[in-house]
């Protein structure tokens, strides 16, 4: 029996460059529904690692009650001050509260090549914005100097907007403002320009305002204390999160419409890739059947002959899937885009073709190619000898 699947096997894959524009269309199918499939949940991958990057599990944030989002959020100075002095913060080596009390903006600038105005998020930070932010490095330039109307800005955003580079002047709310350095921090603050929380107050006109505090904890499990001692007073009204937890439950809203996007384009075209193959095989079958009816005359049973049928049709899905993982790989991997993330501005990510999206990819072409080859080959094994030599 093994000696017959092996030869009639060999005898098969010798024959696929007799039907190379058959077996073309079954490699081009499967290849565009692994390389679509991929290439749409890198997207996914990409979006959902750089927001959960940006979360520090040693930080907490405060925010207005009820609040699902920074922007979503207001509060006084009075409340920033009571934060400071809860139980659980961190002090920094002066002595201080390593508390950021931050104000969150929606600034328009053009993307590159564009003319029309898009959104970036613009973050006043307090004076240990930078310091909470810890993987957070400058690369070119410098910190802006507080009281100053000069930008440090993310990696991603420089890349992304029009005039973002160190020692241009841009503008903003009718002002000039400087970009004095860019940062790099891997996460979703590339996708923003930091400033002096006070100057953004002032130019905004929002005075004494913040949207989030951002507070260094002692140790992550300090967030419960730190929690009832902030919502247990009656001047506040407010609700305290875990800077992780905040970002991971945003990568579920941003990713999400993503992946039920890549889910039904690769279910419609790995559909279309079915039909393709089957009607390949059972082209590949009837083109065959004087073959197939001599192989079975001669002695060979029908389990070599589906063999046969089935090995190639799992190769060919094994080329088309290899050639698909490849090029998303090639064009997509590491590629730097943007799009709306939470409150309408730019998130800046990079595609992530990861060996596990490979791996899935690869499971589904083999899933196609073994549905497309199974009744063809099921139609030669009971295939009629007598019958299909009459017919050959």
């Amino acid at each position: 029996m093994i000696k017959q699947i092996f030869e009639i096997v060999l005898l098969n894959v010798r024959s696929i460059p007799d039907r190379l524009g058959a077996s073309l269309v079954i490699v081009v199918g499967i290849a565009g529904v692994v390389g679509v499939f991929t290439a749409l949940f890198a997207m996914a991958r990409g979006i959902d690692s750089t927001l959960i990057a940006s979360g520090d599990p040693n930080n907490a944030m405060v925010m207005r009650g009820g609040s699902q989002a920074e922007l979503n959020s207001s509060f006084s100075r009075e409340t920033y001050e009571l934060a400071t002095t809860a139980p659980g913060v961190r002090l920094s080596a002066s002595g201080k509260p390593l508390v950021s009390g931050e104000l969150i903006v929606i600034a328009e600038l053009p993307k590159k090549g564009e003319k029309l105005g898009s959104n970036v998020t613009l973050r006043g930070i307090g004076e240990f914005g930078l310091e909470l932010r810890p993987s957070l490095k400058i690369v070119e330039g410098r910190k802006f100097t507080p009281g100053l109307q000069e930008l440090l800005v993310g990696k991603g955003a420089s890349v992304q907007f029009e005039g973002l580079t160190v020692g241009n002047t841009i503008r903003l709310r009718g002002a000039d403002w400087t970009v004095v350095g860019i940062f790099e921090s891997g996460d979703a603050f590339e996708s923003e320009i930091f400033t002096d929380a006070a100057t953004a107050q002032t130019a905004w006109g929002r005075p004494n305002f913040f949207n989030v505090a951002l507070a260094g904890l002692t140790d992550p499990g300090q967030i419960d204390a730190f929690r009832a001692a902030l919502t247990a007073d009656p001047r506040l009204n407010v609700e305290v999160r875990n800077q992780r937890e905040y970002y991971t439950a945003q990568t579920g809203q941003t990713s999400r419409g993503v992946k039920v996007l890549g889910t039904a384009v690769a279910i419609i075209m790995a559909l279309g890739a079915i039909f393709a193959a089957l009607n390949t095989m059972y082209a590949s079958v009837s083109a065959r059947t004087r073959e197939i009816a001599t192989l079975r005359a001669i002695g060979f049973s029908g389990f070599p002959v589906v063999a046969s049928v089935m090995v190639e049709a799992m190769l060919l899905a094994l080329i088309g899937g290899v050639i698909g993982a490849i090029l998303a790989y090639v064009f997509f991997n590491g590629m730097t885009v943007s799009t709306l993330g939470g409150g309408f501005t730019q998130l800046v990510f990079n595609f992530r073709v990861t060996p596990e999206l490979v791996a899935f990819g690869m499971l589904l072409a083999m899933l196609i190619g073994f549905i497309g080859g199974l009744m063809p080959a099921i139609r030669a094994a009971r295939m009629q000898v007598t019958t299909a030599l009459r017919a050959a």
